[in-house]
């Protein structure tokens, strides 16, 4: 019988422990150019991410190439969720084109299906935010696609996390617009 108001009182203070942390959200930024893509509706059919940038807390390099991290510094969104759903804004304001994240929302299915595996997604200790990996453009008629990417986007390091977002936001665009070109023609 006293056992169980000692655990209501951890399981209460482990709670109260983890609601100090910090969020910071992605603000993305605007989308300014035009491009013409090859496909009038494309899926985001997959996001995959190296553990460490798929966490909830927010990593950076540091000397020696140290992945560090806290539990009090945590993104706002699920890394995938978020990107994949930044992605897919990005490309629809750019293209014009019906532009989803899945699952697949409409009847009709796209006319293209998207992936993309991140090797690096990180926020380096020079102050770069770094994202590399391959994208891969699925369509049912037609020639598939595939290509490298390896995109960087300065940071200031006294800006911590939220220079961090902001720098994810802008590559995510950078990416954006990388995919159009090279693999959605």
């Amino acid at each position: 019988m006293t056992k169980t108001p000692l655990v209501i009182a951890t399981l209460i203070a482990l709670a109260a422990c983890g609601s100090d942390a910090d969020r910071y959200a992605v603000t993305p930024p605007a989308v300014t150019e035009s491009i013409r893509i090859g496909f009038g509706s494309v899926e985001i059919r997959d996001i995959s991410l190296p553990s460490y940038a798929a966490a909830d807390e927010i990593h950076q390099q540091v000397e020696g190439g140290i992945l560090k991290s806290s539990t009090s510094v945590l993104w706002a969104d699920a890394p995938e969720r978020a990107i994949a759903l930044d992605l897919s804004r990005n490309l629809a304001k750019m293209s014009g084109a019906r532009i989803a994240s899945e699952p697949w929302p409409f009847e009709s299915f796209p006319d293209a299906r998207l992936e993309i595996r991140f090797e690096e997604l990180l926020a380096s200790a020079d102050g770069v935010f770094r994202a590399s990996g391959q994208y891969f453009v699925a369509v049912e008629e037609g020639r598939e696609r595939s290509g490298l990417f390896d995109l960087a986007v300065p940071f200031a390091l006294e800006g911590g996390p939220a220079a961090i977002a902001t720098a994810r936001g802008q590559i995510i665009l950078d990416l954006a617009e990388f995919v159009a070109r090279n693999g959605l023609k």
